[in-house]
C-alpha cells in the first residue's frame, strides 16, 4: 500500500502560525513510522521550497537551506519514494484532465494527480478540495482524523 502527501501538508508542518501546524507535524511524524510507502513528487517538494521560503507569503520565511534540509530529511526516510513522470506522461495528463478545464492553479494539481496515477498511487492526503475533481484519487484530509 502507498499514499502521497500534497504540498499544503508539508507547508503547514513548517508554518508555526498555521492552525494546521500541530496536526500536520503529527501526521508527518506518523508517516515516518508508517509501514506503507509515502510517495512524494519533485514538483511537490519544490513547491514546498518555493512557498516556505517566500517572504511575500510569510513574514518569517524559512531560509533556502532550511527548506532544502526539510526536504532532505523527508526523502531520507526509509519508506519514502520520490516519483517522477513516467513514459507517456502527456498522454496520461490529457486522460487525467479529460472533461475539465485544466488551467491556472489546477495545472500543478493535475500534474501531481497524473504522476500518482501513472504509479498506481490512489490515496492523497491534502487540504485542497480541488483534488476531488480527480475521481481516480482517494483524497483524504489529515486534519479530519482520517490519517
Amino acid at each position: 500500500m502507498s499514499y502521497a502527501v500534497d504540498v499544503n501538508v508539508l507547508v503547514y508542518a513548517s508554518d508555526t502560525t498555521s492552525q494546521f501546524h500541530d496536526p500536520a507535524r503529527r501526521f508527518l511524524e506518523r508517516c515516518a513510522s508508517d509501514p506503507d510507502v509515502l510517495c512524494l513528487t519533485w514538483p511537490t517538494l519544490m513547491a514546498y521550497v518555493r512557498i516556505a521560503t517566500n517572504p511575500r507569503i510569510y513574514p518569517h520565511p524559512l531560509a533556502p537551506d532550511q527548506a532544502l534540509a526539510a526536504v532532505e530529511r523527508l526523502v531520507a526516510l526509509p519508506r519514502v519514494r520520490v516519483l517522477s513522470e513516467a513514459e507517456g506522461f502527456l498522454t496520461a495528463y490529457r486522460a487525467a484532465t479529460q472533461g475539465m478545464v485544466a488551467r491556472g492553479d489546477i495545472v500543478p494539481d493535475a500534474h501531481l494527480a497524473t504522476v500518482l496515477r501513472q504509479h498506481g498511487v490512489r490515496t492523497l492526503y491534502t487540504n485542497d478540495r480541488d483534488f476531488l475533481k480527480f475521481r481516480f484519487l482517494d483524497t483524504r484530509s489529515p486534519f479530519e482524523g482520517r490519517a
